[in-house]
């Protein structure tokens, strides 16, 4: 794990705004050229350096904001933004070798990154310009990018999986006065926590009068993951090495069986009719479905929709509490000739001010604890109520393994796991777990098929590191 360099001394930020770059050592010095002024004199052109980064327009004009709050603290330095749409576009950059001097990558890339030679670890540049990523920042957000013993990157935001709610379709207190099973209120009727049944019985009473549905969780890896973890399930079979999912593992199965009568149950579910019309989101926004799991980016677009009133709930408890989650961070290229200027940008961009610039906009969680712990993310004249229960579910999410060929993995399952929530009539579980393995091994572990396979189909690349959905 990251050996943690928790300093006191080194440049401080605002001096690292203000004057030229702490370099560490092996850091290539950038020497600012210069251009005679009209009287003659010699003056210095800013350094240039590029940051990348992605996201939605207002993500990405925030960004700006970031950078254009840099460049006016600093004469010597000149950052310029450039921007993908996607992580998945910002990855193919970088590898291609197209690497800004910083960019904000996802976790679930890091693995490739690594492997590519691509970063430069920011542990030591950070430490000396005195970024406390010991105790102002999340732990597991920070642990996340470890690797090598080394902090690949600094962790930027973390948006752990949610339940968000229609607080008139799920009216709690309403609920209680019927005998439904509720989440229990704390002194100040904030609900923290709750129960699969409690889960179950909220989608039940939106769905009471036939035109509402009550509850819809994507068929996917990624959306099963939470219920699965809380049952004392395994997604996959090994946490550093997978060579297969584990569905049929007997206690992933009993929690699966436990969240598919839920999720199978035609009554508390869209109709194939509401969805070939709109999206499970589109639905809530109208009011049509009373609950969705989500991250932190669905909350813009739920502020602007008419006629809606949301809050969040974490996720249901079968056994333990579990989420899943995105962690985003700021890297370092590796080919940058102004390391030193560019690790100056980054502790700049993880401080209050700047972070909070980009939390303002609703769309993360900051990793920064302090802005998480502020009015500037916690909104609270806004939706969410209860906002805080983003901080408080990042402790409980389940860091994927690394893996080669993610895509690849989720275009194996998806349509066994989409069968396995939403296919009618009586489900053999067993045997479809044992499918969705099946066709998991076939990606993680290709040299384990079949001896009656082609030479072409058990010759498939040897997995490397590479982050699962």
């Amino acid at each position: 794990m990251l050996l943690r360099r928790v300093s006191l001394v080194g440049c401080a930020l605002m001096m690292a705004l203000a004057t030229a770059a702490c370099t560490g050592d092996g850091e290539p010095e950038s020497q600012p050229s210069t251009s005679p002024t009209k009287s003659g004199k010699p003056t210095q052109k800013p350094r240039q350096i590029t940051f990348g980064a992605y996201g939605s327009e207002e993500e990405v004009a925030a960004f700006q904001s970031v950078v254009d709050s840099f460049n006016a603290a600093s004469s010597t330095r000149q950052v310029t933004l450039k921007s993908w749409p996607d992580h998945e576009s910002a990855l193919e950059d970088v590898l291609a070798g197209n690497a800004p001097d910083a960019f904000l990558t996802s976790r679930i890339d890091l693995g490739q990154l690594v492997a590519a030679d691509a970063l430069q670890p920011v542990s030591l540049l950070l430490d000396e310009r005195g970024v406390d990523f010991g105790d102002r920042f999340s732990r597991d957000a920070v642990d996340a990018f470890a690797m090598d013993d080394e902090l690949q990157c600094m962790a930027y935001s973390v948006s752990p999986m949610v339940i968000y709610y229609n607080t008139k379709l799920v009216d709690f207190d309403k609920m209680e006065r019927r005998d439904y099973d509720v989440p229990t209120a704390d002194d100040e009727g904030n609900r923290d926590r709750w129960t699969l049944a409690e889960f179950g019985a909220a989608a039940q009473f939106a769905s009471r009068r036939g035109t509402k549905r009550g509850v819809w969780i994507d068929p996917t890896l990624q959306g099963l993951a939470p219920f699965i973890y809380s049952g004392d399930g395994q997604v996959f079979d090994d946490d550093r090495e997978p060579t297969s999912l584990a569905f049929s593992d007997d206690n992933t199965r009993e929690a699966l069986e436990q969240t598919l009568q839920i999720l199978r149950d035609p009554t508390l579910t869209p109709t194939n009719a509401q969805l070939a019309r709109a999206t499970p989101v589109q639905l809530f926004k109208r009011g049509e479905l009373a609950m969705i799991a989500g991250f932190r980016n669905l909350v813009p677009q739920l502020r602007d929709a008419e006629d809606l009133d949301f809050d969040v709930l974490p996720m249901p408890t079968i056994d333990s509490r579990a989420t899943v989650g995105d962690i985003n961070g700021l890297c370092l290229s590796n080919d940058s000739d102004v390391q030193g200027d560019a690790a100056d940008f980054i502790a700049y961009a993880v401080s209050d001010a700047a972070i909070a610039t980009v939390a303002s906009t609703g769309y993360i969680v900051p990793a920064n604890t302090e802005v998480a712990a502020s009015e500037d993310f916690l909104a609270p004249t806004l939706e969410p109520e209860h906002a805080g229960i983003f901080n408080a579910s990042i402790r409980y999410m389940e860091v994927p393994p690394f893996i080669d060929k993610r895509e690849e993995l989720v275009e194996a399952v998806t349509p066994l796991l989409e069968r396995l929530v939403t296919a009618p009539g009586v489900l053999d579980l067993d045997l479809i777990t044992e499918q969705i393995d099946q066709a998991s091994q076939a990606i993680l572990s290709p040299e384990t098929e079949s001896p009656s396979e082609s030479p072409s189909e058990s010759t498939s690349e040897s997995p490397s590191e590479s982050p699962s959905e």
